[in-house]
């Protein structure tokens, strides 16, 4: 305070004019609103089956990788009994397989009576035609990973972090077991915390999909200005959800921001202005369209946040474009899901394992009727039993009389 005083009395007592540089004289001038969005449930959109399997389809194929991978085709319930936690399992393993009696097949083993597990004819089709689109799109699914990367800081991307992302980019499971192929454009390097990261090779351009479908209707050119222009998110809004007249206001404008691809150096931007944030939806938009459900469980997503330039609370945006993005609160967990990608004449390419999901999604539901009918034929031979006895009581009740 002291010095603020003699500060004021200096300039006052002075005969030339003066500038008042003074911190409280200034203002902080930007065009970021801190709007509120209040969720809204949608049916629609939590009931999709490949996106609310997910979850448990990832460590069923996991235990069909592992029990195709046995050379008698079989193992025994012990041999992943232990492997709950790393197969994202969530509950008993034994159990969990039981569960599902349309892919894994109960038997008695050849040794002290340990239930034994194999694959049904159904799931081992249907496994041999996973194997065959893996080998068949490869250029196609390794593809998405390069986008990953070539959307990160440097070109490269925590090995751990990619393994994290695995089931979502569809890329195999023992993809990283050997090493990377240097065939495909990766190679393995030492990161600067000790851990080790992928990176390309070559550095070559691509286009994310707002980009390619803004060439396909002609609003947005392949020139040097032509990534810094007005590229509108396409807006699907759920049913029964109204947005106040000052935040439609605020929607229209930010389309009118101008487009920051995601494989752009964004380091330049002011992080309180809607082109920064215009451009954490792209990426997040990119993002979800590289996966196979266009969809990820949003705490998944946050070891990205240094990778790809992000800030802190990045993910607030999916809260904040309800239009855009959807969170499902199913399972018991907090799923973003990319709503472009499942309305119709939606631009982006369905990713090729997509397809063999939902035949696994199908099979799983299989199940649910053979446990069903299980139930029903226990249940006639218990009453069968209860009609039995109470007609011996009944003979005995005439004899007495």
């Amino acid at each position: 305070m002291a010095l603020l005083r003699n500060t004021l009395k200096s300039l006052l007592s002075s005969s030339e004019p003066a500038v008042l540089n003074l911190p409280c004289l200034h203002t902080c001038k930007c065009s970021y609103v801190n709007v509120y969005m209040k969720w809204k449930k949608d049916s629609y959109y939590d009931s999709i089956p490949h996106i609310l399997n997910s979850p448990f389809l990832k460590p069923i194929t996991s235990l069909i990788n592992i029990i195709s991978q046995d050379p008698n085709g079989c193992i025994p319930v012990s041999v992943v009994t232990k492997r709950g936690l790393e197969l994202d399992i969530p509950m008993k393993v034994a159990r969990f397989l039981r569960l599902y009696p349309s892919i894994f097949e109960e038997f008695v083993g050849p040794q002290y009576n340990h239930p034994w597990f194999r694959l049904t004819p159904q799931a081992l089709e249907l496994h041999e035609e996973e194997l065959a689109v893996y080998q068949d799109q490869r250029e196609d699914i390794w593809m998405r990973l390069k986008k990953l990367i070539l959307m990160s800081r440097g070109r490269v991307l925590p090995l751990r972090a990619i393994r994290g992302l695995q089931w979502y980019l569809g890329l195999p499971e023992s993809s990283f077991d050997k090493g990377v192929d240097s065939d495909s454009g990766f190679e393995l390097v030492e990161m600067e915390d000790g851990e080790k990261g992928i990176r390309l090779v070559s550095d070559e351009r691509v286009f994310s999909v707002m980009e390619v479908n803004a060439m396909m209707k002609g609003t947005w050119g392949d020139d040097e200005e032509g990534s810094t222009k007005a590229i509108e998110f396409p807006l699907y809004p759920s049913k029964g959800l109204r947005l106040k007249k000052k935040i439609e206001d605020w929607v229209g404008e930010f389309q009118k921001t101008p487009y920051v691809s995601p494989y752009e150096d964004s380091s330049h931007l002011d992080p309180c202005s809607d082109v920064s944030e215009k451009r954490v939806v792209g990426v997040l938009h990119e993002l979800l369209s590289l996966f196979v459900e266009h969809s990820a469980e949003r705490k998944k997503l946050l070891c990205l946040r240094n990778c790809l330039g992000l800030p802190q609370k990045f993910y607030k945006a999916f809260e904040r474009h309800p239009h855009i993005f959807y969170l499902s609160l199913q399972n018991k967990t907090c799923t973003a899901i990319l709503k472009e990608a499942y309305n119709h004449n939606f631009g982006m390419e369905a990713h090729p394992l997509l397809k063999v999901r939902k035949k696994y999604v199908k099979l799983m539901k299989e199940s649910e009727v053979i446990l069903k009918n299980r139930r029903m034929k226990h249940r006639g031979v218990h009453d069968e039993d209860v009609c039995l006895n109470l007609n011996l009581d009944s003979t005995e009740g005439d004899t007495k009389i």
